[in-house]
């Protein structure tokens, strides 16, 4: 790992031009490219206080070992140049957009000599028309019945071949869902022709064919042609199904890529509507894994140069608008740039109301589902879970599998309301019955280690416990079942088994979130209790580092491994666990009421006082006698109430209940 100061070029020698600059390796790969308006003013950021650095670029800084500039004249050309160098070199701190899945497309290979309609998926070549994508069994039926009107070509290059080697047409060509090019029924130029108009048909120029089609089927009705005036009709119809499968959403002139997206701390779901003609014609859908710092308005700037720099022409063209959750940083180079790609302007707007905002609302929906569910899949697949378990024996040395992992987290506000979460995992799945809250008060409440300490100890201890009440009830029931019959072995099953034990079964591996001093801690309390079998590592969120104990430098685990996934989930479910407790006990803790500090009034019989007298205040006016009609309230109770009441008056003192985090009066 490198130290920035070693690398870090002089201010002077940075020029102030806008232009793109790239971080490398010491083995001389690009791990960053970014775009400045000033060179000077951003890579100075990165070197003036690098400690300060948010956790993804701070790590970026230091596993570089060389920066390097190249000024430009323009910021529409650092954003050029930029995408550029991000699709040649790749780095891996730079955000990239993947699919969600294989979207299948319908494919028109316009650069052949006679055009090939066919369902493609994976990379794009060069001349060929896409149009999706299509869910798959839509875009077979799509291709099906457009292959009636337009009958091009959609066999492969050795069906070709062979038919014009033997002068005969295949099947297709007999059933006319084929033009036939292949023995001359049509010139190649012809078949051409029909290519362009299957082209234009899916462009969104579906009204120009229906139109043009029923007025040949009007002419051959007047010249008494029924017959061809009766496939005409069915032509039309088969059109106009597929032209009205896509529901209708926007003004019929409309063109737009509607995007939204969701995201959480680690990840991002993408979503995009396809709208021309004001009907969805396709959804896409990316994630991607959150490597760089960066901002929403970041995320869509790059979505939008991934998305239209590499398969802008996914529908014949670029959209006139493109409908996006925020303004992306750069619009206007962006949209001088998409303009320029399109040949003709382009908008990029955030819909505010209407049925664009509505339809927006749609997609992000679809963009959180998407999320969650690739979240599920990720989580819930067999060999995915597998691979990660293993990948963690690995890469902690562990001679034992990892059949039961239990994760441990810290929450507090500056100290007050300490509490811990445990979660478990089994067989990389969570087992939510198991999970645990810890409250912690006294001296372990002091910082994060001493709370660590004394929760990982309350554990074990309890697993302990259980373990002891095992061997002894075992022993129990071994012993009188030698003395007894068989028949009242039955009964001293049902009358001295050992209760549920709740922490009998131990973990193979402890994680802690936090880094060496939490770990330590943790292997601390371990030893303590004489329990060696149990592994501990920590997860230091602010890099992603493993920690072992007493180790001096920490395990760094590969971006893309399932293992660091794995833990990550793990740690960000204990997170949320801690931080759900917490705050129940600190909405608890800051709801103050006037009866608070009455000795022996415990919260059953404060409800009870309330709920007898109707308020706090019914409550200071009752005498002793009154008061214990109240039920739980005696003589003595009653007593202490009326003189708790009577010191709060002679102080000058009153005291509602209040909520302290909202300031709503509870009891009046």
């Amino acid at each position: 790992m490198a130290d920035p100061t070693t690398y870090r070029p002089q201010t002077g020698e940075i020029p102030t031009n806008p232009g793109v600059y790239r971080f490398r390796d010491p083995h001389g790969r690009v791990i960053y490219v970014g775009k400045a308006k000033s060179l000077r003013s951003r890579l100075n950021s990165y070197f003036a206080n690098p400690a300060g650095l948010l956790p993804k670029t701070h790590a970026m800084v230091y596993a570089a070992s060389s920066v390097e500039w190249t000024v430009v004249g323009s910021e529409l050309e650092s954003l050029q140049l930029e995408y550029t160098w991000i699709k040649e070199f790749k780095p891996r701190f730079n955000v990239v957009f993947r699919d969600d899945k294989t979207y299948p497309y319908l494919a028109l290979t316009m650069s052949e000599k006679l055009p090939r309609v066919q369902v493609m998926r994976g990379d794009r070549r060069k001349g060929t028309r896409y149009f999706g994508p299509y869910t798959a069994g839509a875009i077979r039926e799509t291709m099906d019945t457009l292959l009636r009107v337009f009958p091009v070509r959609s066999c492969s290059p050795g069906v070709l071949k062979r038919a014009q080697a033997s002068g005969r047409p295949c099947l297709l060509g007999y059933i006319d869902k084929c033009s036939a090019p292949c023995v001359g029924r049509v010139t190649p130029e012809e078949h051409r022709a029909l290519a362009e108009d299957f082209c234009a048909f899916m462009g969104g120029e579906a009204k120009r064919f229906i139109s043009k089609l029923e007025k040949q089927m009007a002419e051959a009705v007047a010249t008494l042609d029924y017959e061809r005036a009766a496939r005409l009709r069915d032509d039309i119809s088969a059109l106009r199904k597929v032209f009205e499968r896509n529901a209708v959403v926007l003004a019929e002139d409309t063109d737009a890529d509607v995007f939204a997206l969701h995201e959480d701390e680690l990840e991002a779901a993408v979503q995009v509507f396809h709208v021309r003609g004001g009907r969805v014609r396709g959804q896409r859908g990316w994630v991607v894994e959150k490597v760089e710092d960066s901002t929403t308005p970041d995320l869509v700037e790059h979505l939008l140069q991934q998305v239209y720099g590499e398969d802008g022409d996914s529908h014949g063209r670029l959209p006139r608008e493109v409908l996006v959750p925020v303004g992306p940083s750069n619009a206007a180079e962006l949209t001088e740039w998409l303009g320029g790609l399109r040949g003709a302007k382009v908008d990029i707007r955030v819909p505010q109301r209407g049925d664009k905002a509505a339809l927006m609302s749609t997609v992000r929906e679809n963009a959180e589902h998407a999320l969650k569910l690739h979240k599920t899949r990720r989580a819930g697949d067999l060999t995915v879970r597998s691979q990660a378990l293993q990948e963690l024996q690995e890469a902690l040395d562990l001679p034992v599998p990892l059949l039961r992992i239990e994760c441990f987290d810290i929450s507090h506000v500056q100290g007050t309301n300490v509490v811990a979460s445990m979660v478990v995992v089994e067989d990389g799945l969570p087992k939510k019955s198991d999970y645990r809250k810890f409250s912690v008060t006294g001296a372990a409440a002091a910082d994060d280690t001493a709370a660590m300490h004394d929760v990982l100890t309350r554990r074990f201890r309890y697993y302990l416990q259980d373990k002891t009440a095992q061997v002894e009830a075992a022993a129990l029931a071994g012993h009188q079942a030698a003395l007894n019959a068989a028949a009242d072995a039955a009964v001293l099953d049902t009358t001295t088994a050992a209760p549920r034990a709740k922490f009998a079964y131990p973990p193979n591996l402890v994680v802690v979130d936090g880094g060496q001093p939490q770990v330590n801690a943790a292997a601390r309390a371990l030893a303590e209790l004489g329990i060696d079998d149990v592994y501990v590592v920590g997860l230091a969120k602010r890099l992603e580092e493993v920690w072992l104990p007493d180790s001096d430098f920490p395990v760094i685990l590969p971006r893309t491994s399932q293992g660091l996934y794995m833990l990550q989930r793990i740690r960000d479910e204990a997170h949320r666990f801690a931080i759900t407790f917490h705050r129940q006990k600190r909405g608890k803790a800051m709801t103050l009421s006037a009866l608070d500090g009455v000795p022996g009034l415990g919260e059953s019989k404060r409800k009870a006082l309330v709920d007898h007298f109707g308020s706090v205040k019914g409550v200071k006016a009752a005498t002793a006698v009154e008061l214990t009609a109240a039920k739980g309230i005696g003589p003595s109770l009653a007593s202490a109430i009326v003189a708790h009441f009577s010191g709060e008056e002679a102080a000058g003192g009153n005291v509602p209940a209040i909520n302290m985090t909202t300031g709503e009066i509870i009891e009046t």
